[in-house]
Order: C-alpha cells, then sequence, then structure tokens
C-alpha cells in the first residue's frame, strides 16, 4: 500500500492531507477549551452550535463550491482555500463573543467544504489506475483514524507546557504546511470537451446531485452513508456519556476507548486493498453495514442482559470500526467510475454534501436518545436505522451491477461514463427543489 507514496505528486498531496488533519484536531482540542473559556457550563451548548454550523457550512456550500471548481486551476484553488483556512485559525483566539466564534468557524468550514472535495476528486486523476487509486483510498483512511490517535495525544503533551490559544498556531501551521505542499506539484486541471455547450449556474450547481441520484450503486452509497453515520454517531456523540457517565472511568479510558474504534477502522483500511482485489464493492460495504448493525445490537443485548462494562465496550467499539472503514473507504471508487474527470468534484461535492446531511441527521438523534432514553433504547434505533440504511443499498443498487451503464437523460450527456456499457433505455427524470430523480426500472 505504501509503494504508491513513490509517486511524488501524490506523496505531496498525501502529505498536504495529514498536516491538515493534525492541524485541525489540534484546533478541535482547543476549541473545546475555548468554548468552556467564554460560555462555563453553557460550554456544550456552544460546541453543539458549532458542529451544526459546521454540517449546514458541509451540507450547504459543497455543492456550490464543486460547480465551479472544474473552471478554475485546482492548486490555485486549493491553496487560496488552505490560506483562508489559516487566516481563521489565527483570529480564532483572539475572539471574545460566542458569536464571533460562530462566524469564524462558518468561514473555516465553508472552505474546508470547498477544499476536501475538489481535494478528493483530484486524487483519482493523479492515480488513474483502479489498484493504485484504492489503495490510496486506504492510506488516506488510514490517515483519518491516525489523526483521532494522534491528535489528541500531542494536544495533551503541548498543554502541559504553554496554553490552549497556542494550539490554534499548530492549526495555522498545519493549513500553511498543506498549502506548501499543494503549490510544490502540478495538478491536473481536466477541461470539459470543447464541443460542449456552456452551463448555466443553476445546472452547475446541482449537476453533481443530480449525477449522484441518477445513479444506482451511488444511490446505494448514500443509503450506506446513512448506516454509517448512524452507528458512528452512537461512538462520536455517546462515548464521553458512558465511559465518563455510566462506567465512572478516566479521560485516559476515554482515549482509549475512542482508540478501540479508530484502530478497527484502521485496520480495516489496511485489509482492504487486498480484499478489493478480489472482491467487489458492493458486498464488502454491505458486509461493513452488517457487522455494524450486529455490533450495536450484541452491546443492547450484553448491556441489557449483564449490564455495560468497559471490556465490552472496547469490543463493540472495535467491531463499529472496522465495519464504518469498509462502509466508507471504496466510497471513492464508485466516485470515480460514473463520472468524467471534469465532472469529478461536482460528484465529490454531492458526496460529501449527502453524507453529512446523514450525519446532521444521526448527531442530534444519537444524543437525545442517549439523553431521553438511555443506552439500550438508543442501541436499537440507531441499530434499526443503521439496518434501513442496509436495507435501502440492498434494494438501490442492483447486484449485479456493471462497471459503467448505458442508458439515456434528458439532462445528462449520452457520452456520460455512468451510463455506458449496459442494457439501452430511455427515461427522463424530473428535478425539483430536492433534486429527486426518478428509479431506474
Amino acid at each position: 500500500m505504501f509503494q504508491i507514496l513513490s509517486d511524488r505528486t501524490y506523496r505531496h498531496l498525501f502529505l498536504a492531507q495529514c498536516v491538515a488533519l493534525l492541524g485541525t484536531g489540534l484546533a478541535t482540542v482547543a476549541l473545546g477549551l475555548l468554548a468552556y473559556d467564554l460560555a462555563g457550563d453553557n460550554a456544550a451548548m456552544v460546541l453543539g452550535t458549532v458542529f451544526t454550523i459546521k454540517m449546514v457550512a458541509y451540507v450547504g456550500i459543497a455543492p456550490i463550491a464543486g460547480a465551479f471548481a472544474d473552471r478554475v486551476n485546482r492548486r490555485r484553488l486549493l491553496v487560496a482555500l488552505d490560506l483562508v483556512r489559516a487566516g481563521v485559525a489565527l483570529a480564532l483566539p483572539f475572539v471574545t463573543e460566542p458569536w464571533q466564534v460562530y462566524v469564524l468557524i462558518f468561514l473555516l468550514q465553508s472552505a474546508s467544504a470547498a477544499f476536501t472535495p475538489t481535494f478528493q476528486a483530484t486524487i483519482p486523476d493523479v492515480l488513474p489506475e483502479e489498484e493504485r487509486y484504492t489503495r490510496a483510498l486506504s492510506l488516506s483512511r488510514a490517515a483519518y483514524d491516525l489523526e483521532n490517535i494522534v491528535s489528541p495525544t500531542l494536544a495533551a503533551l503541548l498543554l502541559a507546557v504553554m496554553s490552549y490559544n497556542a494550539l490554534f498556531l499548530g492549526t495555522v501551521a498545519g493549513f500553511a504546511g498543506s498549502a506548501l505542499l499543494v503549490v510544490s506539484v502540478m495538478l491536473p486541471s481536466p477541461t470539459p470537451p470543447e464541443d460542449r455547450e456552456p452551463r448555466g449556474i443553476y445546472d452547475r450547481t446541482t449537476r453533481g446531485l443530480r449525477i449522484y441520484l441518477a445513479t444506482p450503486r451511488l444511490r446505494g452509497l448514500l443509503a450506506l452513508c446513512l448506516s454509517a453515520s448512524s452507528a458512528g454517531a452512537m461512538v462520536l456523540v455517546n462515548s464521553v456519556v458512558l465511559v465518563r457517565g455510566q462506567l465512572g472511568l478516566t479521560d485516559s479510558a476515554l482515549a482509549w476507548t475512542m482508540f478501540a474504534f479508530g484502530a478497527g477502522s484502521m485496520l480495516a483500511a489496511l485489509a482492504l486493498p487486498r480484499l478489493l482485489d478480489q472482491v467487489p464493492d458492493r458486498p464488502v460495504m454491505l458486509a461493513g453495514a452488517g457487522l455494524m448493525v450486529a455490533s450495536l445490537l450484541g452491546l443492547a443485548a450484553m448491556a441489557g442482559l449483564h449490564g455495560l462494562s468497559w471490556p465490552l465496550l472496547l469490543a463493540a467499539w472495535l467491531a463499529v470500526g472496522l465495519g464504518y472503514s469498509a462502509v466508507l473507504t471504496p466510497s471513492g471508487r464508485l466516485l470515480r467510475r460514473s463520472a468524467h474527470a471534469e465532472d469529478r468534484p461536482a460528484l465529490f461535492a454531492a458526496q460529501f454534501a449527502l453524507s453529512h446531511a446523514c450525519w446532521l441527521l444521526t448527531y442530534p438523534l444519537s444524543g437525545w436518545l442517549m439523553t431521553q432514553f438511555g443506552l439500550v433504547p438508543a442501541l436499537l434505533v440507531l441499530a434499526a436505522l443503521a439496518g434501513l440504511g442496509m436495507v435501502l443499498a440492498l434494494r438501490l443498487w442492483p447486484a449485479q451491477d456493471p462497471e459503467v451503464r448505458e442508458h439515456r437523460h434528458d439532462n445528462l450527456p449520452l457520452d456520460h461514463p455512468h451510463l455506458k456499457g449496459h442494457r439501452t433505455h430511455s427515461h427522463g427524470y424530473v428535478i425539483d427543489a430536492l433534486h429527486r430523480a426518478w428509479s431506474h426500472p
């Protein structure tokens, strides 16, 4: 898997991702402490608002940014967005009111909502061979998991010798380092074919969503994102309540509990390249969803019968992490197969927005269920929601899914890659305010 780092362009992009993730992790720790300084016992409300703003920015800004990502130089765009994020992080230590935090976080996350899909859409152009791209996806997933482990550890060490405001300087350094690494390489910026008519603003803004919702495998992917967000929200929102509140353990135990989830995800990411060489994406991703559902149900059954224990929680979170990565890591392969190079930023932006819309649902639902009804009902409801996502994926994503399909859409070019290579049929689809698409027969 690490052999792909011999490619200089990808190596620089991967390092840019790593340093930006490290900076983001430091900012997460610093934001919690800043919220407590500003709001005291109401810090949870401030942080809840911050996370909501983050998701709203992701859902609302990503499709708009994706619409214009193919019209500008990608390297310049990525560097500019990194510099915006660095500037916002530099301003955070100087805020004195919660509303200032909200404004700055909206700017920061709006820049991230434009940066991340564009960055993700660039990787398959840098590594066009699917085998190498699959390994890049696994390496990227491992970087996210490693960041969840390294950033809190580094933050704890730095806080021993400096104030939390200094952590924001680490965030600035991370984004600045990312910009320097991106600017050090030449990036492909695919251009639309010369014979394609210029598109209007509405067409560009909704194009990624229309391609996404018109593609069976991507509708299945969205359903599986619901499964991943349901199980992931249980872990990310409620772990602190379970470890500190119900089990009465220390902050260190909480860190190890989150480590179990990250370790499971990383193990799956490292194993997936070889597995995906032998097994298609669909059964692997569905098995991952099934593992998450089984893990939540198993934890609910054991906790209901014998009470919650820390070893039981660690084992459940390790299994959820395995399933979580098995669902999310191959998603880039599906997106890559479903669009021309010039349409990839819009399609990746659609995936970014729609998947975070799932989180916008499951984050508050998970916290509300845990607060109002307790552990077992929360596990059962979230397991049911994850199971619903798996059932929808089985229905929406055909088992015999060719890599490319051929059929006709009124609003898509006939040479679109997800419209080639299978049975020909013709139908139109209606786009309303929610960009709904008619199902394929």
